[in-house]
């Protein structure tokens, strides 16, 4: 029995390396891909335009830093809104709702991860954003995009900072009850800072989902390529402009847009890898 057993962790450790090698393979032949398509910018007069603000294909200048910044202002909004509502939802299902409650609200919050991202523009675009245009016309926004991703990534948040919570050790609970300690200064003073790792983890990973999201911020942005001066200032991030011009681009324009998935793969990458890395501190790894 125990050869038997040897054998099959043996078997299932060389299938976890095999699959392992091959997402890792598949990561690197992506990232060679998208680095190769951009070759015909670094031969082109138009790659010293990369870092202005106007994109115009036909006059061959291809500037990616307004829609930078339109990534940068919706992602970082985006978690500004859901990453506070994020951490409470995932302190009140694990110290304050009754059982049914918690379980009734891990399984909505597992709903809303899984709705495709078209649902939440699509009902951003007949709901939210006609009563934004109220406010201040046409709109599509700033805001708009900021509220649809945060709604997105509100159950990314709660539920892997309720893993975090879940995680820290029930001695460090008991400890604080038989000092006399409250419910609420026993989760805000030795809870949360022994879950901060895993809880920044779940805000980074967020952020690179949103950082990503393409189809939903597309519906509502606005779509204009200008660095806004307002939250209701209409916006084009780099993954809507992509998908919009990819489809018949070509030459230096196809590059260019190559170029923008370039800088999305490092900035998503450098989230991914510092969530990894805040994972491992929490850790003690």
């Amino acid at each position: 029995m125990a050869s038997f057993r040897s054998r099959r962790d043996l078997a299932l450790r060389i299938a976890a390396g095999a699959l392992a090698l091959i997402a890792a393979a598949v990561v690197v032949a992506i990232a060679v891909f998208v680095l190769l398509e951009t070759r015909p910018l670094l031969s082109s007069p138009a790659l010293r335009s990369l870092l202005s603000v106007r994109w115009l294909p036909e006059q061959q200048r291809f500037g990616l830093l307004a829609l930078a910044v339109c990534s940068a202002l919706v992602t970082l909004g985006a978690v500004a809104l859901a990453a506070p509502s994020g951490i409470l939802i995932a302190v009140l299902c694990r110290f304050y709702a009754p059982r049914a409650l918690a379980s009734t609200l891990g399984v909505l919050l597992e709903l809303l991860a899984g709705i495709p991202s078209v649902v939440y523009g699509f009902w951003a675009l007949v709901t939210l954003v006609p009563r934004i245009g109220q406010i201040a016309p046409p709109g599509p926004s700033l805001l708009a995009a900021t509220i649809v991703l945060a709604l997105m990534i509100v159950p990314t948040v709660a539920m892997l900072s309720h893993a975090a919570l879940a995680a820290v050790p029930p001695a460090h609970i008991l400890g604080a009850a038989a000092l006399g300690w409250r419910r609420w200064s026993t989760i805000r003073h030795v809870v949360l800072p022994a879950a901060r790792g895993g809880i920044a983890s779940a805000v980074l990973l967020a952020a690179a989902r949103a950082l990503g999201e393409t189809m939903a911020v597309l519906m509502v942005s606005g779509n204009v390529v200008a660095i806004p001066h307002g939250v209701f200032d209409p916006v084009r991030t780099l993954t809507s402009h992509m998908a919009l011009e990819m489809g018949y681009a070509t030459g230096a324009h196809r590059a260019a847009l190559f170029a923008a998935a370039l800088a999305l793969l490092v900035a998503t990458a450098a989230l991914v890898l510092a969530a990894g890395r805040r994972e491992r501190r929490a850790r003690g790894g």
